[in-house]
């Protein structure tokens, strides 16, 4: 049997790694300011994280959600404290796809409506009512119904208005920092109009934080820079610092019922106890300060990289664009001459999504290694 290729890969595999660094079979280092797309949250094989799977898997790898899990109870709570929404509830499921699928099928019980605002440039997944409110009809097929949604621009403020005053709508849906568009981040006026207006119309406002959240942006939520609260918080990527997991955070306003969700595999405890840790640590380690400040360093230094066109994001999430490259271009230049591994996003935008402990030090050789590659 052969693998169902619809990956493009580079050859490389990396076998182990620590920290911001992976490395291949022959030894070889890589600085990595990818993380597995934005997954690496507290940095590779984190003493703390592996002690904590290990020591699980060896009590109880696996049960279903029929039965007590008092690792969940655990989790809600220590997610609540550092975020700042112990009052919210939580469903944990297994991916961000199926935390944007749950966090919709949600809103439409609540409201008893079935439309849904999006904004031009999301990605909010893959599975089918995700890749619906996702604007790029490449991977949607035509069994994903999008008749239920309508795409507004970002700046496009009046549009909202008008659409979310038509009543009609269960949720509007919205990531804190668009990641795959090319780190574009919504301003905090767009925030607030869609807290607002949501609120007067009865729509519930989902913020999508899969990517930009979990202390990317140098605060939990990267909607927090704007001062809002959605009803709805969708998390993922780094919330277990590689173990499959996703989660849905519910505000109080709205009222659980049996057999509204459900998931075999969700909150499970092996996942817990990886999530658990990867809370502990960056709380102990104060990585979401740490991602500020290293994050604003970076911004300021590659602004000042002559042939830089732009530089965007905030904290560890940062795009950027090079005149004279293309994004996979400098990519493949970046990696094969230089050793580190980025991400793409578009044509031209290369993303830098590091583990939130990636360190100055770190950042001066990724800045050293950057000038080099784009003036050879």
């Amino acid at each position: 049997m052969n693998l169902f290729d619809v990956y493009s890969l580079y050859d490389i595999e990396p076998v182990r790694g620590r920290g911001s660094h992976v490395f291949t079979a022959d030894g070889t280092d890589y600085l990595d300011l990818y993380g597995g797309h934005a997954v690496i949250s507290i940095g590779h094989s984190h003493p703390r994280y592996v002690k904590a799977i290990a020591d699980q898997v060896s009590r109880l790898g696996f049960y279903s959600n029929s039965v007590v899990n008092s690792l969940q109870v655990k989790l809600a709570e220590a997610l609540g404290k550092l975020s700042g929404y112990s009052d919210y509830s939580l469903f944990l499921c297994n991916s961000g796809a199926e935390a944007n699928e749950n966090a919709l099928k949600l809103a439409s019980f609540v409201t008893g409506r079935e439309r849904v605002l999006a904004f031009g440039g999301a990605f909010h997944g893959r599975t089918s009512g995700a890749v619906a409110a996702t604007d790029n009809p490449a991977i949607r097929s035509p069994f994903n119904c999008t008749d239920r949604i309508t795409f507004v621009s970002l700046d496009d403020m009046d549009a909202v208005r008008r659409e979310l005053a038509t009543g009609t709508y269960a949720a509007a849906i919205i990531e804190g920092i668009q990641g795959v568009s090319g780190i574009h981040e919504p301003s905090a006026e767009l925030f607030r109009l869609l807290e607002s207006e949501c609120h007067k119309h009865a729509t519930l406002l989902i913020a999508d934080e899969i990517q930009s959240g979990y202390g990317r942006s140098g605060l939990f939520f990267a909607h927090q820079h704007a001062g809002v609260r959605p009803d709805i918080i969708t998390v993922a990527k780094g919330i277990a610092n590689g173990f499959p997991m996703g989660a849905v955070l519910i505000s109080p306003a709205i009222e659980a019922r049996k057999g509204m969700l459900g998931t075999t595999f969700g909150g499970n405890h092996l996942a817990c106890a990886a999530a658990l840790a990867v809370l502990e640590v960056m709380a102990e380690e104060n990585l979401i300060e740490n991602a500020a400040r290293v994050g604003e360093y970076l911004i300021e230094n590659l602004r000042a990289i002559p042939g830089v066109k732009e530089v965007r994001g905030r904290g560890l999430m940062i795009g950027l664009e090079v005149d004279g490259f293309t994004g996979s271009e400098l990519r493949r230049r970046l990696l094969f001459d230089h050793h580190i591994f980025t991400g793409g996003a578009g044509v031209n935008t290369v993303r830098l999504l590091p583990a939130l402990s990636f360190s100055k030090a770190e950042a001066d050789q990724f800045l050293s290694e950057f000038t080099k590659a784009i003036k050879q």
